[in-house]
């Protein structure tokens, strides 16, 4: 009886628990290729685990944060109830994984006007260099310009003519420019003058976390094989480079482009780069 009656006690924990529930039911269903129909361009099973995983967010709330005083008990039940939403998000979640194609074609186009701006200050960064670190700078970085302008228009072909052979074009594109920015981070990483090496790492990095979005949109819509095949074209691993990015500025630039809670676009940038450690990148 206890049970039954702490579901009207605390109907905010009993929901959080059930809406984790439907969101681990929904991730094994998908993984095991149980859609229970269509809905849209995606699936029911889709579309009720994204529901109740965005449900689960909105009840998530920092203890304190409301305007009237909070007692101790009510403090540590919003602090467990928060700690359980955020296991929630970080599971892994496969049905996240399918997304429509145009939807991420789209998103990836939406993405290149940062990118564009990114690589322009990359350009206009060699001239703040010490005058030994310049040539060094612009010649990792020599191929941004070109390669985010062919990204650019092989995302706009694939949200044009959706198919398996824009899409590798896609995915080939991708993967060389991300292996070029890694390169460029290490690069930059060797610089020795201080002042350099952080305008010449700061520019970088802007880059490297749109690509690194983009990279991620393009595996949601990508086979395992194609995946695979994609991560054995990659060979600066994101384990090399990892200690030249800027984490903070990565979760800013996601929250700002989709317009979400930095503590959402933070989650989503760890769960991207676990996503591309494990997938072999």
């Amino acid at each position: 009886m206890n049970s039954i009656s702490n579901i009207w006690k605390y109907p905010k924990t009993s929901a959080a628990g059930l809406l984790i529930a439907i969101v681990t039911v929904a991730g094994t269903l998908s993984q095991q290729g149980v859609n229970l129909g269509t809905a849209g361009t995606g699936t029911v099973v889709t579309l009720v685990g994204a529901i109740a995983t965005a449900l689960l967010g909105l009840l998530a709330k920092d203890p304190l944060s409301g305007t009237a005083a909070v007692g101790p008990s009510t403090g540590v039940t919003s602090s467990k109830l928060g700690a359980w939403a955020l296991i929630a998000l970080l599971l892994p979640l496969p049905f996240m994984g399918g997304c429509s194609g145009v939807n991420v074609a789209q998103d990836i186009v939406n993405w290149t006007p940062t990118l564009q701006g990114a690589v322009a200050t990359v350009d206009t960064t060699a001239a703040l260099l010490a005058p030994l670190d310049a040539p060094v700078f612009a010649a990792a970085t020599i191929g941004f310009d070109a390669a985010s302008n062919l990204l650019a228009a092989q995302a706009k072909a694939y949200l044009a003519n959706p198919g398996a052979s824009t899409l590798g074009q896609l995915q080939n594109q991708v993967v060389t420019f991300q292996q070029q920015v890694n390169a460029a981070l290490l690069q930059a990483g060797k610089i020795i003058n201080p002042a350099s090496q952080q305008h010449a790492l700061s520019a970088i990095q802007a880059v490297a976390t749109i690509v690194s979005a983009m990279l991620a949109l393009v595996q949601s819509v990508s086979s395992k094989t194609a995946v695979a095949q994609m991560a054995g074209r990659s060979t600066v691993k994101t384990a090399s480079i990892e200690r030249y990015m800027d984490a903070d500025l990565a979760v800013r630039m996601v929250a700002g482009h989709y317009g979400e809670p930095v503590g959402m676009a933070r989650i989503q940038v760890s769960q991207a780069e676990q996503n591309a450690v494990m997938a072999g990148f």
